[in-house]
């Protein structure tokens, strides 16, 4: 199948939130705001929760509709592959690591792209999330042709952790 060209979408235009089904409402927001630290700015008692970084009125939706107490879904199955929760510097990406590291949560992996460098873990529902922080563009790997040249590499995670210690 050919994709018919179409006039590009405004440059303006980014992802609002990300709204998730979750099993347990309270272990979802111990991982969102407990271990990652972001704030609560409105639940609908046990089964929706809103959360933001900052002032937003939510970055990501929390709800159980249609999950309470339900599993993830089974590998091969089509949906979510993970949400990704950009921060602004590296030392900040450095503190999202030392959270999880104090929270005891393991990595899937870790990745340095050239344009960023990005954590990869599961959530309580088993949902993937990627934690990452953006190069300047400027710095970002370039082809001759100046197309991106988006590498998958090490990261030295003891030297993140030094960027906060």
């Amino acid at each position: 199948m050919t994709v018919p060209a179409a006039k590009p979408i405004d440059p303006g235009v980014d992802i609002g939130h990300v709204h998730l089904k979750v099993a347990d409402l309270d272990r979802a927001l111990g991982f969102y705001c407990g271990v990652l630290g972001f704030k609560l700015t409105q639940r609908y008692g046990k089964q929706a929760a809103f959360i933001a970084a900052g002032n937003y009125h939510h970055h990501i939706g929390l709800n159980t509709w249609e999950s309470q107490g339900g599993s993830p879904p089974p590998q091969g199955a089509t949906g979510l592959y993970h949400l990704a929760i950009r921060y602004p510097t590296r030392r900040a990406l450095s503190d999202a690591l030392r959270r999880l590291t104090n929270a005891g949560i393991d990595l899937d992996g870790a990745s340095d792209h050239g344009v960023s460098e990005a954590l990869y873990l599961r959530d309580p529902d088993h949902n993937g999330v990627e934690l990452y922080w953006d190069r300047p563009e400027t710095a970002w790997p370039r082809e001759p042709d100046g197309t991106l040249a988006m590498t998958t590499g090490r990261i030295d995670l003891q030297g993140l952790l030094a960027e906060t210690a």
